[in-house]
């Protein structure tokens, strides 16, 4: 029998006008801007017309410590909302634009997978709606006006040495994380060391995604800090009277998008910060649209519960005030095996020591979402045929003994239906009073915040800040900024610091090298161990696979 990819099964769906399923979602037609026929924007003042409607409930999926076996995160969120359809419950999905680095490097799309897919998923991983571009046309914008501020005499007195802005591009491309510009004499800039960060990267990516309207959008872009003068004062975009060009770029992009699953489930897709660098989460904006419209939001947050979730349940409901009523936690039994120690190429074959040895992983993120946020949870199998009896009744009875249920999520291979199981559970968690509270209180040091993280979260003996860092902390408390939360830039392979150490390891210090302010976004974000804010390609991209037709069909993507 022919296995389907991805794309194949998405390209066989016969989709319904984008019309239709805004009227399935609630969006009267005049909040919508169309974008042909399977996509649309949804005009933001929806959420003022309906500022009176309740909300609906809001689960977050989530899940364990990211592997080469694959976990599918976006796949179970699709499902589950077309599952909670299945069984009678009015339900919107609401995910992260995927970046294209990674669709043409590593990862391949992020769409969904199988029979649980959002469409039309060429155009979701590709340009989609120009949200992407918008944002870094407005970053290199700001770059721009930056360099050319200093070759015009420097007025406000910036530090060449000291700019802390960087130029992005929406593709993973190592030869530029570290260059030099400005060269060729005295009328082509200033020459001076630079940089690119993915556009995903961009705090504008997280201003986007964290700002309430246009008026919050245009402040946010004021406050953001581009370098500091030769006295250590910080210069903003503000001072370059950069906000209001700036918003203009981004005033449609700050608009949600809306398309569908396969099975026709309403889905918000809007905004994609990496969970690894940034929040990883998708905007506010979309969540309260998609919460004024559905009894039940299903949304995701980047990699890992240590990574997305934290940074969902600390820094993106903090800000909007969200109160989610579950979290489902994603695991494969085959990643569960990797974290044990079994070799990617051996990971069919029933292991039942290994997979003991790697469930502490998913056991410390249960842990930590149950115990730290008091959230209940429920622990989402994603199937797989190689997955024995023994295996699974393992996984659920580990899982029991910490007062958290188990439901198998087939919607890989079977879509809603495959998810039905799933769905009853959340519902049912939904109905549960919940303790929600965040990880550390915004008062208090930096090292404070980052000390509660990597205890709490990490489980890590505590954090060691290099002199730079603390010199840097210093600094921000300094500048008034000591009170925001903590956006920690950590590697997804690990809890700790480390990429090698799997599982859920112990007796370990994370080490922050660097920290630095978002100030329109309103964190700190502290770097630890080697992470970058530009991706490279592999040995073998995924561009490689990527084809189209005389037709304009597309293939190999993913």
């Amino acid at each position: 029998m022919e296995i389907k990819t991805d794309i194949q099964i998405a390209q066989e769906v016969e989709m319904k006008n984008i019309r239709d399923i805004a009227a399935v979602a609630g969006v009267d037609e005049k909040y919508l801007e169309l974008y042909g026929n399977y996509k649309a924007k949804i005009d933001y003042n929806l959420l003022k017309d309906n500022a009176d409607k309740e909300d609906g409930k809001l689960i977050l999926v989530t899940a364990i410590t990211p592997t080469p076996a694959g976990e599918g995160k976006t796949t179970t969120s699709v499902g589950l909302a077309d599952g909670m359809r299945k069984i009678g419950k009015n339900t919107i999905v609401a995910l992260r634009e995927p970046s294209l680095g990674p669709v043409f490097g590593v990862k391949g799309g992020a769409a969904g997978g199988g029979y649980a897919q959002v469409v039309p998923m060429e155009d979701i991983n590709l340009h989609f709606t120009g949200d992407f571009h918008a944002i870094g046309a407005a970053n290199n914008l700001l770059a721009a006006m930056l360099d050319n501020h200093i070759q015009q005499g420097n007025a406000l007195g910036i530090d060449v040495k000291q700019i802390t802005w960087k130029r992005a591009v929406d593709m993973n491309d190592r030869q530029l994380r570290h260059i030099v510009n400005g060269l060729g004499g005295k009328m082509q800039g200033v020459p001076r060391e630079d940089g690119f960060d993915i556009t995903v990267a961009s705090e504008i990516m997280a201003v986007l995604c964290l700002a309430s309207d246009i008026t919050d959008l245009k402040a946010r872009l004021a406050r953001m800090i581009v370098a500091y003068t030769y006295d250590g004062k910080p210069v903003t975009a503000a001072d370059l009277k950069a906000q209001g060009a700036m918003a203009a770029l981004l005033k449609d992009a700050l608009k949600p998008n809306i398309v569908q699953t396969l099975e026709g489930t309403p889905a918000l897709i809007h905004g994609g910060p990496f969970a690894n660098i940034a929040h990883g989460c998708n905007s506010i904006t979309a969540t309260k649209i998609a919460m004024k419209l559905a009894d039940y939001t299903i949304t995701e947050a980047g990699f890992a519960a240590d990574l997305g979730a934290e940074k969902f349940l600390d820094i993106k409901c903090r800000m909007a005030g969200f109160n989610p009523s579950a979290v489902v936690i994603v695991a494969t039994v085959r990643a569960l095996k990797y974290h044990g120690g079994v070799a990617k190429a051996d990971l069919n074959n029933e292991n039942l020591e290994a997979l003991e040895k790697g469930l502490p992983n998913l056991l410390q993120h249960v842990n930590n979402i149950k115990n730290v946020f008091g959230l209940p949870c429920v622990v989402a199998i994603n199937a797989f045929p190689t997955d024995t009896k023994a295996e699974l009744d393992l996984v659920e009875a580990k899982c029991n003994e910490l007062g958290v249920n188990v439901a198998l999520s087939e919607v890989w291979a079977k879509g809603g239906e495959g998810g039905k199981a799933l769905a009853e559970e959340v519902v049912r968690l939904c109905e549960q009073p919940n303790d929600f509270h965040q990880s550390y209180e915004l008062e208090g040091s930096i090292e404070d915040k980052l000390q509660a993280i990597c205890t709490k979260i990490y489980h890590a003996d505590g954090v060691v800040l290099t002199p730079q860092a603390k010199k840097q902390a210093a600094q921000l408390e300094e500048l008034g900024f000591g009170n925001m939360p903590i956006c920690m830039a950590k590697t997804q392979y690990s809890f700790s610091d480390d990429a090698s150490l799997l599982g859920a390891p112990t007796g370990f210090t994370v080490t922050v090298r660097n920290l630095k302010v978002s100030a329109g976004a309103g964190f700190i974000v502290a770097l630890t161990g080697d992470i970058m804010t530009m991706p490279g390609l592999p040995k073998k991209p995924a561009a490689e696979n990527i084809d189209v037709d005389e037709n304009g069909k597309i293939t190999g993507l993913f």
